[in-house]
């Protein structure tokens, strides 16, 4: 694709409840490219999280569209597929299993594309070794710190490789050192990928570090 064609199109993008009474998101339109990084901002409750859950298909909207690689989201009749293949999700309560490793945790989303077990053991270890998180493979997540487990969540979202990223708040929970290693990673993988990271943040630092920002408030786009 080139990079002067939108990786992600949303035109007049709307989702009301209540009979329209309440406008979670409100005619929003905007595009972005492979290789991006967008920060979406703005007040709590302003939209940013039902705009990610549009896009990621965890959600229909009222009206409008959302178009990623020239394909309208509304003819998707396999949404999980379609997240396989395109979509990581890094949110930001971890929500690891807490039955599983780190490792195991990580390597899930390649069962779907029926790899090999060593083959899906190794691309884990690899994503994990990224994230200096090699010693803590074997671990549960509620045996290792919240840093450790947010970082983890990131290898897992990046292990199938996704053309788009979408993290809801990815560091809200964690300490300033966590918190910059977690941005580098998202930098780092849209650089390298050449994929599109939306963040919806509050934190001025991942604002600053983003090639742009959109601005949303009351649902709808201020900048």
């Amino acid at each position: 694709m080139s990079d002067a064609v939108p990786l992600l199109t949303v035109e007049e993008l709307s989702r009301h409840h209540d009979g329209g009474a309440v406008k979670a998101l409100d005619g929003v339109t905007f595009a972005a490219r492979a290789g991006e990084v967008v920060a979406l901002t703005g007040p709590s409750g302003c939209g940013k999280s039902t705009l990610l859950s549009l896009i990621g298909l965890l959600d229909q909207p009222t009206r409008g569209r959302v178009c990623v690689a020239g394909q309208s989201l509304a003819t998707v009749r396999q949404p999980g597929n379609f997240r396989l293949q395109y979509i990581g999700f890094v949110f930001q309560f971890h929500h690891m299993v807490a039955t599983m490793t780190l490792l195991e945790n990580v390597e899930a989303p390649l069962i779907a594309l029926s790899l090999h077990r060593a083959e899906r053991r190794e691309r884990a270890s690899d994503m994990l070794a990224q994230m200096n998180l090699s010693s803590r493979a074997g671990f549960l997540p509620a045996n290792v710190s919240g840093g450790e487990r947010q970082r983890a969540a990131v290898a897992r979202a990046l292990i199938n490789r996704p053309s788009i990223i979408l993290a809801d708040e990815p560091t809200g929970n964690l300490d300033s050192h966590n918190n910059t290693i977690v941005l580098n990673l998202l930098l780092a993988h849209a650089r390298s990928q050449g994929a599109l990271v939306l963040i919806a943040t509050h934190n001025p630092e991942i604002a600053r570090a983003a090639d742009r920002h959109i601005e949303l408030c009351d649902g709808r786009l201020l900048a």
